[in-house]
Parts: structure tokens; sequence; C-alpha cells
């Protein structure tokens, strides 16, 4: 990359008094972007450097080629933590990806390798492992010696793609893996390279499901596989001896059940232990496409090197009919804990946290935190579970109120010590990781997020929660990218009675541009969340950023309304048969409370954007009065007709919130009272249409059919596609055509500058529309 002498800058990103990430930054005008700087040799640390430097304004290019970590892994030592940085570039249109190491007591990081296509670092004792996409679709098994990165070796080459591994110390030098593999029927590994050429196109299907989320389901199915690490004897000429691994086993061959669970598989759907594994997955003896039902099972591995002659145990709770995740070993691998749902056919039921004290003993389940009425004694639902290192007390990740917070609960002796509640631990920002700091303290390791920063790593012990400590900000705290967290505040307004929820206050959080000035106007931008049984947290995101709005010059306001969740399960549970009913409520209550308590928002120059179920809002407020009061509106790959949700993939969803399938007479109805498309005749309100081809969760149709319908009433409108996307926008290219797109789109309406200049980065495929989807700034 050819720099020129002006504008360049090094800039500090992770650390709070050093650098931990080494960057070199250049504007082009509008652009922004980051560069490793190859300063930095592989097992040398970054040189420290004591500043922070602030981009002009927050944009688009600056989200999507800021440096993106993930959460970091610490050390048995609790010295160092592994973690990786992806960073994309618009003037090379590629991506680069690391492994980095941060010294936690120093705050400096040092590069582990910077190779194309290396993931997912894993500490194999002392030494550290990590995954290579190798040639002809196989996987390469790497390891770098702590002490000395620059010495690597490969430890096995598997011919296949696999990921997301789990390990166990078993002894010294013997360390037992569990990967995640796609498996074909006779139980080898996939390997889409490997396929043999087909002479048809054709797909047969005798039962659902016939898609999911963006693939057509095939014969071949996720599995778990097993195997050994081993430290061989060091050679003459060599201090320490290399791993090898043995060969890998297929832990679920001839069991029909499939773990990971699709998808979107993940470590959280098993666990490694000194006994074997236990993993959770939908129950084979029913259809997915119609049920959630997930089962625990627990397989005895003896001996991880060999197939075992056991079979997955399962562990049934006859009151929990529901989805099943976050399997976890007690740090002896006797107990476990895990959660599951109440209500099968109900994805966004309160999680009940399970204990099972004896893994030899399955049928032996205490439900912590009960009642006796069967409804729980804690209204929150837990989205993960870790043990503490003396497996005295389970840590617990849930939504509060707007926040993704940790809190601690201790593990009953009985049955009868199940209802002391949870302490809450932290209550900032939005926790995406928790691990134990090394193992043997008690300290922990958090990684987490918020509106203004994209990763923060702390420390904190749990005895006392004011001790959490910042131990490195991506951002310097939102500061490097012009953000600050005095932009960002929370709102509470009352909202009318409404069955199932009656009188009620909502909760909405506020972001406001950098350089506000309250005594100036400001247009709205109203961002509806997706779910619908989800909600805006304060926690970061490249898809759907409030920031990048209040950068342009909105007040963004993202309310919580009725379905949403964190607020307790009644709340949630409300939205049922109630799509277009309270929420819809819920948001005229809240345009009403911003023009009756924000004299700095202009409300007669308001945009409404929403997403899925956010975008099934958007169709509906076309049609409904609280659309005359946007100037603009943005749906994308929301809900149009209620009908063709039957052409979704998960049909358990349209049903649970419906009230059964449409040819139930009950629920028929409220199929029909729903749809967005029987209100077609009052849209009015200039809309965006954004949908995606590979989008099965909300086909194609559904956006076609709006745009169809705003052309045929002469409404202004515009169609964004995009082939290769599903029911989100992730490729970086795409995203900002996605980006410019949306933002030309409502500022054109409210009197802001274009932002893309003219050139959105695709051409118009049709001629000018007659009924004047050309923007004219205003």
């Amino acid at each position: 990359m050819n720099l020129p002498s002006r504008n360049i800058f090094l800039v500090a990103l992770a650390g709070t008094s050093s650098i931990a990430l080494l960057y070199l930054a250049l504007f082009v005008s509008p652009q922004l972007y980051w560069s490793q700087s190859t300063s930095v040799a592989v097992g040398k640390p970054a040189e420290s450097v004591d500043m922070t430097i602030r981009v002009e304004k927050f944009t688009p290019e600056v989200l999507l080629s800021a440096p993106r970590r993930s959460a970091a892994i610490p050390n048995a030592a609790g010295s160092h933590a592994l973690y990786t940085v992806s960073t994309y570039s618009f003037e090379s249109h590629e991506k680069t990806k690391e492994i980095r190491l941060l010294d936690l007591s120093n705050k400096q990081t040092t590069l582990v390798t910077n190779e194309n296509k290396t993931s997912e670092p894993h500490w194999l004792e002392e030494d550290i492992l990590y995954l290579k996409a190798g040639e002809g679709g196989a996987t390469e098994l790497i390891v770098a010696e702590a002490r000395d990165l620059a010495k690597t070796y490969t430890v096995a080459i598997i011919p296949a793609p696999i990921s997301d591994a789990k390990l166990k110390i078993l002894e010294k030098g013997k360390v037992a893996v569990v990967f995640a593999a796609i498996a074909k029927p006779d139980g080898s590994l996939y390997n889409p390279e490997n396929e043999h050429k087909k002479y048809s196109t054709g797909r047969l299907y005798d039962s659902t499901m016939v898609r999911h989320w963006d693939k057509y389901v095939s014969a071949n199915k996720n599995s778990l596989w097993y195997g050994l690490f081993t430290m061989s004897k060091p050679h003459i000429a060599e201090s320490k001896g290399r791993y090898g691994l043995s060969t890998l086993v297929n832990a679920l061959k001839e069991t029909q059940i499939e773990s990971p669970i699709p998808p979107f598989p993940g470590t959280e759907h098993y666990d490694i232990s000194s006994t074997g594994i236990i993993f959770v997955a939908k129950d084979p003896s029913i259809n997915p496409a119609f049920n959630t039902k997930c089962n625990l099972y627990f397989l005895e591995v003896s001996n991880f090197t060999t197939a075992t002659t056991a079979k997955p145990q399962l562990a049934e709770v006859e009151s929990l009919e529901g989805a099943a995740s976050s399997p976890v070993f007690s740090p002896s691998g006797r107990a476990l804990a895990y959660l599951k749902m109440k209500k099968n056919g109900y994805e966004a039921d309160r999680n009940r946290l399970l204990l099972i004290p004896d893994v030899s003993k399955l049928s032996t389940v205490i439900e912590v935190l009960r009642s006796d009425d069967g409804t729980g004694n804690w209204d929150r639902s837990p989205s993960s579970v870790m043990w503490s290192n003396d497996g005295q007390a389970l840590y617990l990740t849930a939504e509060e109120k707007g926040k993704t917070l940790l809190f601690k609960v201790d593990v009953p002796t009985s049955s009868r010590e199940t209802n002391k509640m949870p302490e809450k631990l932290t209550s900032t920002g939005s926790i995406s990781s928790v691990l134990p700091l090394s193992t043997s303290s008690v300290h922990l390791f958090l990684s987490s997020s918020s509106l203004v920063d994209s990763s923060i790593y702390m420390t904190l012990d749990p005895a006392n929660p004011s001790s959490l400590k910042q131990i490195s900000s991506l951002t310097h705290n939102g500061s490097s990218l012009g953000l600050s967290t005095s932009q960002v505040s929370s709102t509470w307004f009352d909202a009318p009675n409404n069955p199932g929820v009656g009188k009620h206050r909502v909760h909405a959080w506020i972001v406001k541009p950098s350089n506000i000035q309250e005594s100036s106007k400001y247009p709205l931008a109203m961002l509806i969340h997706g779910g619908p049984q989800s909600a805006w947290a304060d926690s970061w995101s490249t898809r759907w950023n409030p920031a990048i709005f209040a950068e342009q010059g909105y007040v963004v306001v993202c309310p919580n309304p009725t379905g949403s969740t964190g607020y307790g399960q009644a709340f949630t549970d409300a939205i049922g048969n109630n799509w277009g009913g309270a929420p819809y409520t819920d948001l005229v209550a809240c345009f009403s409370h911003i023009e009756e308590s924000m004299p700095y928002v202009d409300v007669s120059r308001a945009v409404a954007l929403g997403a899925s179920y956010g975008g099934y809002m958007v169709n509906w407020i076309n049609g409904h009065p609280l659309g005359r009061k946007f100037a603009a509106l943005v749906c994308h790959d929301g809900v149009f007709s209620m009908t063709n949700q039957l052409s979704s993939d998960e049909q358990y969803f349209p049903n649970h919130d419906l009230g059964g399938p449409p040819f139930s007479e009950i629920s028929r109805a409220n199929w029909g009272r729903w749809d967005p498309s029987k209100y077609v005749e009052n849209w009015a309100t200039p809309q965006l249409v954004i949908h995606n081809e590979l989008d099965y969760r909300l086909p194609i149709s559904e956006g076609l059919g709006a745009f169809n319908m705003l052309q045929e009433r002469g409404v202004q409108s515009r169609l964004l596609t995009f082939p290769d996307e599903n029911h989100w926008v992730l490729k970086e290219e795409n995203s900002l055509v996605w980006h410019k797109v949306v933002l030309d789109w409502v500022n054109g309406f409210v009197g802001l500058e274009e932002y893309s200049g003219g050139n959105v980065g695709v051409d118009l495929q049709s001629g000018p529309s007659r009924v004047g989807a050309r923007l004219a700034i205003r």
C-alpha cells in the first residue's frame, strides 16, 4: 500500500495507557482505510505509544474498515490472552486477519500470525493452537510455541473443513479435543471440494425443512469429532517435544443426532471433560421445521483415541419441552449445567437453569431458581452459563433492560436450596464472553462492547463487583472513532393499556450527534428492532449501528416495545397474537413522547427504519396513521404478506406467534388480522425496500411484493437487493452500498446532505421511475 505523506498517523486502538494494536490510518476522502503496520513482526511486541487520535467523522467506511476484534481467551496463568483481529480495506478490496497475544500486565500486544486463512486460536497447555484453511478444503492444525512464536509446526492436516474446537487437559502432555465438522450419511468427513460432479441440479424431498437460513438442507449433517493431542518426547536437538493428534472419531455416527445445531452451530452447543462429551441437539424424532424441542446428551468417552462403544445417553426433563443450549461441565467433570426452555415451538421462551449433580445419574435434574407454580423464580432469561473454578458458583449472562449483564448464583446442594436469587455483577454494556482469568484464580476475564465501543476487555473479582477493571478498549471508549458515551442516554415513556401487558412503560435508547447543540433541532431516526422477541442493547453492531445515523445529524431513538426481551417474560410473551397491536401503539406513544419531551428533535423531519420484524412494522406503519408522521421509511427483509410466511424455513415461529397454522379456524383470523398487505390501500409514505435473494427466513417475494404495491400505488419507492446475501448484509462491499443507499434515501427527505455524492456503488437497473424514485435534496 503506497501512502502519501499527508494525513498519516498512528492510532492507539487497544489498551488504556499503551498501544495494543498498531495501525496506520489513511484518509482518502470520504473513506478511511486501516492497514496493519508492517513494522511489527511475528513474536515482537508493539511499541508503546501514549496517544489517541480521533477520526474526523464516524461514517460507514470507518465502521466497516475499522479492526474487528474477537473475545479474548486468557491462558492458564492469567498472564496473556489470545484474540483475533480482522480488517477490511476498501482500497485493496481484501480482508486481513491476525491472531494476536495480549500481555495483561503491560497491555502490549504481540503478533502470533497474519497468515491468510488462519483462525480460532486456543491454548494447548502452554502453547498456541490455531486452524488454517488449507488446500482442497482441508484444515491444517498449527502449533506455535508461546515462548518463541516464530517456531511453528503443523500437528495434523484434516481432509475437510473443521471448526469450533474445545479442549480439555487430561494430564500433562495429553489434551482431549472435540471439533465440529459436517459428516456424510456414512459418517465420514464431508469436504465440499471433493464432491463428485452431478449432471442434474435437482433436489428431492419427502419432508421439511427444505431450506434453512441461507442454504438448502442436504443429507450431510453437523457432527462432533473427538481426538487426543499427545506430546512426544523431544528429539536430541529439541528443548521440548511436539504434539501429535490421533485420528478424529465421529462421536455421533449412526445416531441420527445432529449437533451442533444449525443454522448457527457453535461451541455453546457442547462441552468436553475427562469423562466424555455433553451436547444439545434437536430431538431427532420430530420435525425441526415445526418444533424447537432439544435434548441434552452425555456421551461417555473413556479413550479419546478410539471409537467409544457407548451410545449418547439422554437427559429427559418432562416438564421442559423447549430449546436447550449452553451445556457446561463442572471443573471436575462430574456435574453439568445447561439452559432449557419450557415450551416446544417457542424460541423466545425463558431459559431455565438446570443442574445435573452427577453425570452418571442423568435422571437427577435440579431446576435452579424454580418456583412452585412452574414459571420460574427469576424473571430473566440467561443466555450462557459458566462454572467458577471451585465449582461452587455459576456465572450467567442475561439481558436486563437493554444491556447484557453478568450474574452469579450459588450452586445448590439439593433441590431444596434452589431459590437464592442471582447477584448482579455488572451494570453497563453488553457482556459477550466470560472466562476464568486463570485456572487458579477466582477472578474473571470479560469481553464486552457498548453502543460506542466495539470491544472491551475487563477483569472482575466476583466477590467485589466494584473491582471491575478495564484492561483494553479497542477504540479507547469510542474516542478513536469520534464517539463518546455522552452521546448515549435512555428514556422511559408510558404506553397505553393493551391485552397481555396492560398499562406499561417502555424503554428506549437515544443516540445523539457528537456535535449536538440542544438549542438547535435535528431530524429523528427511529430504528425498530427485529425478532420480534429481541431488543436494542448497549452493544456494538456493524450492521445496524445507531451512531452511523447520529453522525449524519439525526437524533436516533431505538425503542424496545412490547415483545422485547430483557424486561420480564410477560412483556416478551405479550406480542403473541399481537404483532400489529401493542408494539404499534407503543411506537405511537414513543413518537408522542419524543414530540413532547425532546425539544431538540424536529419531528416534522422523521424517518423510520427496521429489519425483519422491524421491516414488518415499517410495512404495518405505512398502512396505519403513524406512517403519515414519517417523511420516509426503510424496510429491510421484512414481512409483507403473512401468507408468504408459509414459505419460511422455521414454521414453528409463525405458528407460535399467530396461534397456530393457518388451516386452524382460530389462528386463521390472526394470520389475516396482522397482515400488512391487507392495508396497502393506505400506503402513502415514500419507502425504500431492501431484500436479499439468499434470505430463506423471509423469502425475497416479501420484498418484491411490497415494492410492486408501492409502485402500483404511485408511492415514491426504490428496491435494493443482493443476490449473495441472506437475512443480513455481511460482505463489506455490499454493506457499504447498503449504507450509501439507505443514507441517501432518508437524508433526501429530511434536508440532510446526500451521503454518497451521487455514487452509491451500483448502477440503476431500470429507467427513472414514473412515481419519482429519484430523490432531490430538500
